[in-house]
């Protein structure tokens, strides 16, 4: 399931083309933050067309909510235009191909789009579990948040769009995600990393692999087990 999240929008116009992009595209559930508008007016709805509903029964949240989308979604995917180099890893991003081929329609997904003018900041991106860029020109990367949401939703459609969702793979819960990552953690501090720092870049690291991995139950249960022998090998010698 996917929720279309936008972050503090600045025009009715664009809201109202997103709206409609979604009803093109069979995307029906809007949440709106600390709207910069009124994101349900006039200009809004006149835009949206046939998707007036879209717009009529979208969540409105003040900005204390966005804190809270870790805790409502299986997994939030923010949106930027703003690559991150191989130190900056919570901008590493996906395209909107890969990120698609990752999911199967199963997880509670909210889709995340900043503002038209700065986009999502920094401190918004660390709260998202990976984000996804749309490839353009070097020269001017920037597209139109309609026009970039346009392309993922397209993707989207591509795979679920009319019913086409069969997946039998049964993929990790976010409470077995952080079961492994709990695993991951007990190693890293079993190793002899020289600063805080190496051992906290590690774990950001992990947590951003296992995000975007979105492995299944039995992916899951094999990479545990060698996560566990690992662990004791790491406890044993410790001990002597």
């Amino acid at each position: 399931m996917i929720t279309v999240v936008l972050v503090r929008p600045e025009t009715q116009e664009n809201i109202g083309f997103i709206a409609r992009a979604m009803k093109n595209f069979e995307l029906d559930r809007l949440l709106i933050i600390k709207p910069g508008c009124d994101p349900k007016g006039e200009r809004a709805m006149v835009v949206s067309k046939h998707a007036r509903e879209i717009l009529e029964k979208a969540a409105v949240k003040d900005y204390a909510y966005f804190s809270e989308l870790k805790k409502n979604f299986d997994i939030v995917v923010g949106t930027t235009s703003v690559l991150g180099s191989d130190y900056n890893i919570p901008r590493t991003p996906l395209t909107p191909e890969e990120f698609v081929s990752k999911i199967d329609g199963s997880q509670n997904i909210a889709l995340v789009f900043g503002n038209e003018g700065d986009g999502l900041s920094n401190d918004e991106i660390k709260r998202c579990n990976f984000v996804i860029t749309i490839p353009s020109a070097k020269t001017y990367s920037a597209l139109n948040i309609s026009h970039a949401a346009s392309i993922i939703f397209y993707e989207l459609y591509k795979k679920f769009g009319q019913n086409k969702v069969n997946s039998h793979i049964e993929r990790i819960s976010k409470k077995q995600k952080e079961v492994m990552m709990q695993k991951i953690e007990s190693i890293i501090s079993g190793l002899q990393f020289t600063t805080e720092r190496k051992k906290e870049t590690q774990k950001i690291t992990w947590d951003k692999i296992l995000d975007q991995a979105m492995m299944s139950k039995r992916e899951a249960f094999v990479i545990m087990g060698l996560f566990r022998k690992i662990d004791e090998k790491i406890n044993k010698s410790s001990r002597r």
